[in-house]
Parts: structure tokens; C-alpha cells; sequence
């Protein structure tokens, strides 16, 4: 049997490659794992500088002190609008690789950056009205659509049985934008720098992102006019499910990664210097161990990792009440970082979990082999963008919870409160979908019935 070309159509233009079947192993030896990883590695760094821009917000308020004329809650309000407009971009950044191919639309997608980057350094200075700075801020929301578009086509490139490491480390290398930025942000705030300097840095970076992407990255034809797959992932249940799931990991990761900073000013009285040499440890830490949950995903089940991390999470969220009652900073930030490590590997355990579920789904159709794998590919493919979107919209809601609880109370503790019963939520959804057996149920019955498919979830 020939191997599947993989020679760019001239008829299309661009890096086009019209057959690809990563399944096929003597083809994935050859030619197919050294094309996936070329792609894998510049569809990191795109979506590397998407995430800084995107949180950059989280990162600018602690520039702005008292001549700026925001309050706690302005700047809660200015990050949630920023989180909101990352997840809604999402849905469309998913249908874009299908339109445009997975090259072409990174290469838009990371120029598309500067317009954020650009508009805050005009703006960014005391006196500059709030309603000014929140258009700005949602302008950066555009940052958030990368990852939608960049875990969407590099699924297309992986096999089955690699796409747990393969999406961990697109997604890690991605969610790393954030602990980047505001590391650069110490460094200028320790060297007395303005926040302009910090914008001045990332605007020939996103050039960079963009010309590479151009020059090194492929289309693949297999994920294109398929529109009839965002809809059938749509109607499926276990899209919604798994989104729900994803708001209490990567909605996690990305909320605290906004709130964190401010948490630490406002109910700990930190200065700007002294709650940046805190904030970048957790989402540091929580982006270099998403690869980890998907290989821990891969080997022993998404659905047992993603379990045992939502009590790992449920025990670190009590923990940080209780240390915000003992207005104990040592231990609020050590349980908070270990709060950020446990959605780092929850986003990799879920995402894992999101081709392994739709595969399950094809076999038990009655498909085989490629058949099969194909159609677990269209779901999952199409599946992430709407569960990455709903998934950053748990930022927004972490970030109106701490606006309230500081409201309410002064503190962050009664927003802990609130996600401490929404991770005991997720830990109990997640059991009684993918992992519960019915009594009396025959394991044996796992592979071949749709009747009971809550049984065949188990490994994925």
C-alpha cells in the first residue's frame, strides 16, 4: 500500500498536505511524527505569546496604584471582561482552522495580537478613563482564541495513543504565556520600568510568532468543510459534560491566574513588587505539569486522574480558607500554588479525556481501525473548541466571585467557599458519568454496548 502524501498542493497555495493518517504506524515512523512535532513546536510558541497578551491585564493592574483612580473591584471587573471575551473568541477560532487551515490561521491569529498590544501602549498612563481601559482590556480577550484554534488543529496531527502528551505540551507551552509575562513584568517593576517597556517587548515577538508560523507550519485538508462536526459535537452530552468538568480546571487556572496578584494586595495589603514575586509561581508550576496529566491521563485513565485531582483541589480550596480566617500568608500561598499545580494536571487529564471519550463512541457504532479513529478526530476536533470556550468562562466567574467576596467581606475567603462546593460538584460528576458501575453490570459488556456507555469510559 502507498503511504499517504504529504506534498503541499499547488493548487491551493500555501503548505497544504491533502492525505494524513497518523494511525497508519510504518507512516508516523517515516514521515508523520517529525511533521506533527515541527507543527506542535511553532503552534507552542503562537500560542506561548496568545496567552501572555491575553493575560496581560492581570498583569498592568499592578502597575496602576492610587493615580490611576481604580478600585479592587474596577480592576476585578477589568479582568473578568478580559476572561469573558477570551472564551467567547473561542468557539469561532475552532471553526477557523477548519476554514483557513491550521498554518493560515495562526499566522492571522498571532498578527491579530498586535491590536491589543499596540492599543495598550497607547492608553496605558494615570488619567485615562476606566471605559478606555476596558475597551483596551477587551481588545486582549483575542489572546484567549489561540489556544481554541491551536489544541483543534493539533489534534488533527497526533494518533490516538499520543494525543494526551501531545496536547498537554501544546496546551502547557501555551498556559506558560502566563507565568512568562509576569516574570518580564518582576523584572521591570524590580528595575523601576513602566509598563510600556513590558508592552514594548511583546509587540516584535508576536512578529516573530507570526513569520514563523509562516514559514514552518502545514494545512492539513482532513480538517476542513466539516461543518456538519461542530454540530454533532454540539447535540452530544458529553460535550457539555466535559466542559463543565473543564470550567473547574482550566477555568481554575486561568481565573486565579488573573486574581491572584490582586488577591495578594488586597486582603494580604502586598505592594505591586511584592505580590509579583509571588504570582508567577503558580501558573508556572501549573502550565510544566499539564504535559504530566496527559501522560498520567494516557497511562492510567483521564477520567481516574481527573477524579483524584478534583479532591487534591477540593482539599487545597479548604486549606486556603482556613488560612485566609488565620490571615496566614505562608500557607495561603503554598496551598494556593498547589491549587495552581492541580489544575495544571486536571487540564491535562480532561483534555486527554475529550478523543478518548468520541473514539469509545465510534467503536461503539461498529466502526474499526482507521474508520473509527477518523471519527473520533472530526468529534474531539470540533468538541474542543466549545468546551475550551465554556472552560475559560469559569475565569469569568472566579473573578466576579472575588469582586463580591471583597465586597461582601473584605476578603477572598467566601469566593473559596463557593469553589470549594463546585469542585465537590465536578469531583461527583465525574464519578457518576465515567467511572461509576451500575450494580450487577458485566465489565465484559464494556466494549460492546451503547446502552451503558458510562462503562466504557473508564480508560479514556
Amino acid at each position: 500500500m502507498t503511504a499517504p502524501s504529504t506534498t503541499p498542493a499547488p493548487s491551493r497555495g500555501g503548505r497544504w498536505i491533502e492525505h494524513w493518517d497518523p494511525e497508519d504506524e510504518t507512516f508516523w515512523k517515516e514521515k508523520g511524527e517529525r511533521i506533527a512535532n515541527r507543527n506542535l513546536l511553532f503552534s507552542v510558541l503562537s500560542e506561548h505569546i496568545g496567552f501572555s497578551v491575553w493575560t496581560l491585564w492581570s498583569v498592568l493592574v499592578l502597575f496602576m496604584g492610587p493615580e490611576y483612580g481604580l478600585t479592587p473591584a474596577d480592576k476585578f471587573l477589568l479582568t473578568s471582561m478580559v476572561t469573558l471575551v477570551g472564551a467567547v473568541v473561542r468557539v469561532p477560532y475552532t471553526f477557523a482552522v477548519a476554514v483557513f487551515g491550521g498554518r493560515n490561521w495562526t499566522i492571522v491569529s498571532a498578527g491579530l495580537l498586535l491590536v491589543p498590544t499596540v492599543a495598550a501602549f497607547a492608553v496605558m498612563e494615570p488619567g485615562t478613563s476606566f471605559s478606555t481601559f476596558l475597551l483596551v482590556g477587551l481588545l486582549a480577550g483575542i489572546g484567549g482564541g489561540n489556544f481554541a484554534s491551536s489544541m483543534t488543529n493539533i489534534n488533527a496531527f497526533f494518533p490516538l495513543r499520543r494525543k494526551g502528551w501531545a496536547l498537554g505540551l501544546n496546551a502547557g507551552g501555551g498556559n506558560i504565556g502566563v507565568p512568562v509575562i509576569q516574570l518580564i513584568a518582576l523584572a521591570i517593576i524590580g528595575a523601576g520600568g513602566g509598563p510600556r517597556l513590558l508592552l514594548g517587548i511583546y509587540i516584535p515577538l508576536i512578529v516573530v510568532a507570526a513569520t514563523l508560523a509562516a514559514l514552518y507550519m502545514d494545512n492539513l485538508t482532513s480538517v476542513r468543510n466539516d461543518t456538519g462536526a461542530a454540530r454533532d459535537a454540539a447535540k452530544d452530552a458529553h460535550t457539555w459534560i466535559m466542559s463543565f468538568l473543564y470550567v473547574g480546571t482550566f477555568g481554575s487556572f486561568i481565573g486565579y491566574s488573573f486574581a491572584f496578584g490582586m488577591v495578594l494586595q488586597n486582603q494580604f495589603g502586598r505592594t505591586p513588587l511584592q505580590a509579583a514575586y509571588l504570582t508567577f509561581i503558580g501558573p508556572l508550576l501549573g502550565s510544566l505539569v499539564r504535559p504530566l496529566g496527559g501522560r498520567l491521563a494516557d497511562r492510567h485513565g483521564g477520567a481516574r486522574i481527573t477524579l483524584l485531582n478534583y479532591v487534591g483541589m477540593a482539599v487545597a480550596t479548604a486549606v486556603l480558607i482556613v488560612a485566609g480566617m488565620r490571615e496566614s500568608l505562608p500557607l495561603f500561598v503554598a496551598a494556593f500554588v498547589v491549587l495552581f499545580v492541580l489544575t495544571g494536571v486536571g487540564n491535562g487529564s480532561t483534555y486527554k479525556m475529550i478523543p478518548g471519550i468520541f473514539h469509545t463512541k465510534a467503536l461503539a457504532k461498529g466502526l474499526t481501525g482507521e474508520e473509527a479513529a477518523a471519527h473520533g478526530r472530526r468529534l474531539s476536533g470540533a468538541s474542543m473548541g466549545l468546551i475550551g470556550a465554556v472552560g475559560a468562562l469559569g475565569g469569568v466567574g472566579i473573578n466576579l466571585a472575588f469582586r463580591q467576596s471583597f465586597l461582601s467581606y473584605g476578603s477572598g475567603t467566601g469566593a473559596f467557599v463557593a469553589f470549594l462546593a463546585f469542585y465537590a460538584v465536578c469531583l461527583a460528576v465525574t464519578w457518576a458519568v465515567y467511572l461509576r458501575r451500575p450494580v450487577g453490570a458485566r465489565p465484559e459488556a464494556t466494549a460492546t454496548t451503547e446502552a451503558k456507555p458510562q462503562l466504557s469510559y473508564a480508560e479514556v
